[in-house]
């Protein structure tokens, strides 16, 4: 199946999200939450990451997860994942707890796709203390894609992880799981990177966004969110609105999109110091706010 009527059909069965200019939305992907190990890229900004989701919980924000936020690939299973990273899972079971999470599959965690997987898996975690099992995001979908609906303007955003434009990752995502098992993770511990990946591949880094291009130019510039490349993208009003939140397994940083007071603007957290060396967590605009308005079409 082409990667247009991959995305088209995600765009039709997305989940509809109505906002409005009160609405705090904030947008995160590809966490790659690991185990632990050395092949975990996710562990050496887990505490930003912790940081920055304690923050938007305390600042009444909604959280949106576009895709690859746990690295089921090279990680046979759920449980050893949540035991690696229990505070950050608890901290996201306080926004499920409020109606504020919503969550995409993307190609690393494509199992969600299945809904029993998921409830076996996400609804209860065990409590070593208790020996029970207690609820962890119980009843909760995990989507391909959504749709945000403005309540005023009726402007739409389409949320998607990005992969449906990456043949060989949506297609034949099994066989990359395979690859990545087997072969790439023992390499990645000594630095060699998964050639199949688009994040780690520049050439097909450019095929990938120019699909998702021309889909959105096609779609009547439809104003669209995406992750899988690991490269932000934040385009000025007038071009094609096409961004990317970035992930949160960059060197050091983390990056996303927040969208508050009818706004949209890409961030970054990273740790930084003091004048007197003591270090901190950082959050830095790196672009807008801009209105959501400018992206309307005409």
């Amino acid at each position: 199946m082409s990667s247009k009527r991959l995305l088209s059909n995600a765009f039709k069965k997305a989940k509809r999200v109505a906002f409005n200019n009160s609405s705090k939305l904030v947008l995160f992907s590809d966490c790659h939450r690991g185990d632990n190990s050395f092949a975990d890229d996710f562990a050496n900004n887990r505490n930003i990451y912790f940081h920055a989701l304690k923050y938007y919980f305390d600042e009444g924000f909604s959280y949106f997860e576009l895709g690859d936020g746990d690295e089921l690939w090279e990680n046979h299973s759920f449980d050893s994942i949540f035991r690696a990273h229990k505070n950050v899972f608890l901290i996201m079971k306080q926004f499920h707890d409020q109606n504020r999470l919503h969550l995409i599959y993307g190609n690393h965690d494509m199992v969600y796709k299945n809904p029993q997987y998921v409830a076996k898996n996400l609804y209860t975690y065990l409590n070593p203390k208790t020996g029970k099992e207690e609820p962890l995001f119980d009843g909760i979908q995990v989507n391909e894609s959504i749709v945000l609906t403005h309540e005023d303007t009726k402007q739409q955003l389409f949320l998607i992880h990005g992969h449906q434009a990456d043949w060989w990752n949506y297609t034949f995502w099994r066989w990359g799981r395979f690859l990545v098992r087997i072969l790439w993770k023992p390499l990645q511990v000594v630095g060699i990177a998964d050639p199949t990946s688009p994040a780690k591949n520049h050439k097909e880094l450019i095929k990938v966004e120019r699909r998702i291009k021309k889909w959105i130019y096609e779609n009547g510039n439809l104003l669209t969110i995406t992750g899988h490349t690991h490269r932000p993208r934040f385009p000025e009003p007038g071009d094609l609105a096409f961004f990317n939140d970035g992930s949160c397994v960059h060197p050091r940083s983390i990056t996303g999109i927040e969208i508050e007071n009818g706004a949209i603007r890409l961030i970054k957290w990273n740790i930084d110091t003091t004048d007197k060396g003591f270090l901190q967590i950082v959050r830095t605009v790196l672009e807008g706010p801009v209105s959501l308005s400018n992206y309307i079409s005409e």
